[in-house]
């Protein structure tokens, strides 16, 4: 099967386009809208939506956003006339449906599958948010993880947990790089 780029929205919106690094993998059935900008080597999964309307999203180097996720930022408000902007670090893992809003994931940052990460939340390096669990207005320290709805701090991570997390980085990357190239995406 070979995909085209018309299985793919990319557009701008307000006069602000995604800037998308050329080794990015962008899956069919994505949509990216808006001031979105995508680093080296990132992967975006099937039908994922980055909507970058009423603030930014910034998706470092390595990160990947899994099938069927959700991110977005969050609107300047009288209290808060910055809003929440998106920023996602490096070598980043969004697992598959989760949703993404208003939030700073530092590098290493892990979401699990279906969690939700709202605005004003913080992930610090190499923290994870377990599969399901939400998480609103807190900071998980580096290292930590945490889970429930609402999110609750478990334990810390061992250098093993570190290590797989960034060893599943480096696999997205290599998975991008063969889906790209077996859809006839790869450049």
């Amino acid at each position: 099967m070979t995909a085209t780029r018309t299985d793919i929205t990319i557009a701008a919106f307000h006069g602000k386009a995604p800037r998308i690094h050329s080794s990015a993998f962008i899956a069919p059935g994505c949509r990216i809208i808006g001031d979105v900008e995508i680093g080296q080597d990132v992967s975006i999964w099937y039908n994922c939506v980055i909507r970058a309307d009423v603030n930014r999203v910034v998706i470092g180097a390595r990160s990947n956003v899994q099938d069927g996720s959700v991110v977005h930022c969050d609107s300047p408000k009288p209290h808060r006339p910055e809003g929440y902007a998106t920023i996602i670090g490096e070598g980043v893992l969004i697992g598959h449906m989760a949703m993404v809003h208003g939030c700073t994931l530092e590098d290493g940052a892990f979401v699990g599958l279906g969690a939700i990460v709202m605005d004003g939340s913080y992930i610090e390096a190499d923290g994870m948010l377990a599969a399901g669990a939400q998480l609103t207005g807190k900071r998980i320290g580096a290292r930590q993880l945490w889970m429930g709805r609402p999110a609750k701090y478990l334990r810390d991570l061992d250098d093993a947990a570190v290590a797989a997390n960034r060893a599943g980085v480096h696999g997205y990357v290599l998975n991008g790089r063969r889906h790209a190239e077996a859809l006839g995406l790869a450049d």
